[in-house]
């Protein structure tokens, strides 16, 4: 049986003819950093709306976390409503359930005006308890939700081939093919006149008059900086103190009968996140779920196995086609973090802490500030403030990341002693050692290859630990990830960890 392709189904094609890098020094009147779902609605709505927009990707358009979404169009978040309430007050909450109501209904009619031939199909969510005592839980969010004036109703069937004691089911949400719709908004940004500059990596930024956006390839001067790259590469309020990177992965299996008709999240632990995929040769079941906080796990295949394991208890599973993983900033408050970069901000923003759910918040957060820099009041932008102080609602979640973070500062370096050499390892294999005498990132490829680095992480010096499923270094402090030459994947950092070998 053939091995399941790393990557997407979203990515498994060809990807969209490549836009150059940013060209020299630029001056634009909106410079937008990142080409996500976020960057790009922002970007296209300021654009069609008479700014002059300069976007400017790391890497290619759609192929960060959006590419690696499982792709769920939806309010639906899991039980998370009465949390909500709970922590922000009802008017918050009804906000933030109000702005992925919004990005909902702006998708969908973009979908259809725009032609973006992306899978687009109605459905309904489901967010189910197993256990019979977790029947009043879903009960309370259920009336929760529809209090908000969501589309929640409580159930307790739903078309999952094993049962459940109830679910909250939120009518007419959407599932879609995700980087096939960025890049139709990329084809429209293009059309309405903005410039889109791939592989060209943002490194500072400086708030003057004008802001003056540094990258590898020049720099980029700008009236109004909207930084949208999934978690801020510059972070002037500390937002990764604020917010834990969460890791998560997905299969996709080929089964035998019918893949179920909705969308699906498990309530209780270990996390199940389920939906079905067209494909040209039939549908797909796609499986979520096994979040770990990044760095923190050293059996991350095992996750994989884990899903595998679920997905032939409950269904016929004929091949794995399809694995992949990604991860989220989770603010410790459970909302996003959408608004002005720092309190004293006047023309520079920020996007981010979608929480997993970043096809509804991202474009609910472009919503935000395309309002913003446009000068336009937004309902939701007092719910979402990304410089917002409510201790209440984050402030046990917050102690504990920061506790969790300072711990890793300390005790990986005393954990993490080499016992072993850099010759040492096998094909494959990546690991803390020893290589003349200094302490190294170690990896040796299936070639045999030996390639080392630094293992101190260039954002805040946390050090780094391998991922074997991905093959990675992550760091387990702020979710900075690299590649086994030390180039960055993700941020916050913007520095490559320096090459020893």
């Amino acid at each position: 049986m053939a091995a399941p392709k790393a990557t997407s189904p979203w990515l498994d094609r060809e990807p969209a003819a490549e836009h150059p890098p940013l060209a020299g020094d630029t001056r634009t009147e909106v410079a937008v950093v990142g080409g996500g779902i976020a960057g790009l609605t922002v970007a296209l709505l300021l654009a069609e709306g008479g700014r002059q927009v300069t976007l400017i990707e790391m890497d290619r358009l759609g192929r960060g976390a959006t590419g690696y979404t499982t792709a769920k169009v939806t309010s639906q978040h899991g039980m998370l409503y009465d949390s909500l309430v709970s922590k922000h007050g009802e008017e918050k909450a009804r906000a933030y359930g109000q702005a992925n109501q919004a990005a909902l209904a702006l998708m969908a009619r973009w979908v259809e005006e725009r032609g973006i031939d992306c899978a687009w199909r109605r459905r309904e969510a489901y967010a189910y308890v197993l256990s019979g005592s977790q029947t009043s839980q879903a009960a309370a969010e259920a009336e929760t939700a529809a209090r908000l004036g969501l589309p929640a109703r409580l159930v307790h069937d739903t078309p999952l081939p094993y049962p459940v004691a109830a679910a909250v089911r939120f009518d007419d949400q959407a599932e879609f093919d995700a980087y096939a719709y960025v890049i139709g908004l990329a084809r429209d940004l293009a059309a309405a006149g903005a410039t889109i500059a791939e592989r060209t990596r943002a490194t500072g930024l400086d708030e003057g008059s004008p802001h003056r956006v540094e990258t590898d390839r020049g720099t980029l001067t700008a009236d109004h900086v909207i930084v949208a790259s999934h978690y801020p590469y510059v972070d002037r309020t500390l937002v990764f103190a604020r917010a834990a990177p969460q890791r998560s992965y997905s299969i996709a299996a080929r089964i035998r009968g019918p893949v179920p008709e909705g969308m699906f999240i498990s309530a209780e632990g270990p996390t199940r996140s389920l939906r079905g995929a067209p494909r040209p040769d039939g549908e797909l079941l796609l499986v979520g779920g096994e979040g770990h906080k990044v760095g923190q796990e050293s059996d991350t295949s095992a996750r994989y196995r884990a899903l595998e394991e679920f997905a032939r208890e409950h269904f016929d599973v004929e091949s794995l086609e399809y694995r992949w993983s990604t991860q989220d900033p989770v603010p410790a408050d459970g909302m996003p973090l959408v608004g002005r970069l720092t309190p004293i901000s006047k023309r520079s923003y920020m996007a981010t802490g979608f929480s997993k759910w970043g096809m509804t918040n991202g474009t609910a957060a472009a919503m935000v500030l395309a309002d913003a820099v446009q000068g336009r009041d937004n309902p939701w932008a007092g719910a979402l403030d990304s410089n917002r102080l409510r201790p209440r609602a984050s402030m046990p979640k917050l102690v504990q990341e920061n506790v969790n973070v300072g711990w890793h500062f300390v005790a990986d370096r005393v954990r993490q002693r080499p016992s072993r050499s850099l010759d040492e390892l096998a094909p494959g294999e990546g690991d803390i050692v020893r290589h003349d005498g200094d302490t190294v990132a170690g990896y040796r490829d299936e070639e045999g290859r030996l390639t080392a680095v630094s293992p101190t992480c260039t954002h805040l010096g946390c050090r780094v630990a391998w991922n074997d499923a991905e093959r990675s270094w992550d760091c387990p402090c702020h979710g900075s990830r690299f590649a086994p030459d030390g180039a960055v994947i993700e941020g916050p950092a913007v520095t490559n960890l320096e090459r020893k070998v």
